[in-house]
């Protein structure tokens, strides 16, 4: 267990969804940690989601930062380099603003945490009747218990309730050390230090896919390795439509490009902005 007094700076990527946003740093009020802020990486929406954000700023008991960029298509890469250049913490968290945090969730990271290891957390998959459900009534899903989401998982509401099993697993979350696949930035974390020398993400990757997996595959790459959160620090995902995929086929191809190369360091990344 790391020290838990570090600042911890946790980034939520949104993009014209403020319903599910406030969802999120709602259930970010409520954590059992108190050192963090929060910064929103805004890849463009629209005034809905300035306005909601202005207005949690005066309601929650963190700092809440808002960066926005002008929107040009999905640059998800772009928003949360702004973002961490904006940040303080010593520990990032990246989030997405359709991931619900339980009271416990940064407390639980920040146990993960540790020197030369990044965290990869799950997430818990919501059905679109259950979202809708949720974001209709203002139903503060981060305060349900183990119960709460049994009776959900019954009636089909959620697909599956394992990941709110703890287990202490130890040494076995590092089993997967040097597995790139499947750490997603809707729940990922890591030291700002490790963010800043792999220089953050590759701002190359445009459209949605596979930025979050060129981050990963480049922190291996420098020695720091993958640590599991399952069973342990999971987000509740809202469901939402399939992200546009039209560019996917040369995101992948430049991930697999990566991969064969010993890049570490990307040019266009987070150093533009600090």
């Amino acid at each position: 267990m790391t020290d838990a007094h570090h600042k911890v700076s946790v980034v939520v990527t949104t993009y014209n969804r403020p319903d599910a946003l406030y969802m999120v740093l709602k259930g970010l009020h409520a954590q059992t940690y108190n050192n963090f802020e929060v910064i929103v990486a805004d890849d463009g929406s629209g005034t809905q989601t300035m306005d909601m954000t202005r207005k949690m700023q005066l309601n929650v008991r963190y700092h809440l930062n808002h960066i926005w960029q002008e929107d040009r298509g999905f640059r998800a890469a772009k928003a949360r380099n702004k973002a961490v250049a904006a940040s303080k913490g010593a520990y990032l968290i990246f989030l997405d603003g359709d991931c619900v945090p339980l009271p416990g969730f940064i407390q639980k990271h920040m146990c993960l945490a540790e020197s030369g290891w990044f965290v990869r957390g799950n997430r818990v998959m919501l059905s679109e009747s259950f979202t809708r459900w949720i974001l209709e009534n203002d139903v503060d899903i981060s305060q349900f218990n183990f119960f709460h989401f049994l009776r959900h998982r019954l009636s089909g509401r959620i697909k599956r309730i394992v990941s709110f099993f703890y287990l202490p697993l130890g040494p076995a979350r590092k089993l997967f050390s040097r597995k790139w696949k499947g750490a997603k930035t809707c729940n990922l974390g890591m030291w700002r230090k490790d963010f800043i020398h792999v220089n953050g993400f590759d701002e190359r990757y445009t459209g949605w896919g596979h930025e979050d997996a060129d981050l990963v595959v480049r922190l291996i790459r420098s020695g720091v390795y993958r640590k599991e959160g399952n069973f342990y620090v999971p987000a509740l995902h809202l469901w939402h439509a399939l992200n546009d995929r039209s560019q996917l086929s040369e995101n992948e191809s430049r991930l697999q490009e990566i991969i064969k190369q010993r890049t570490i360091h990307v040019e266009q990344g987070l150093s533009q902005y600090l």
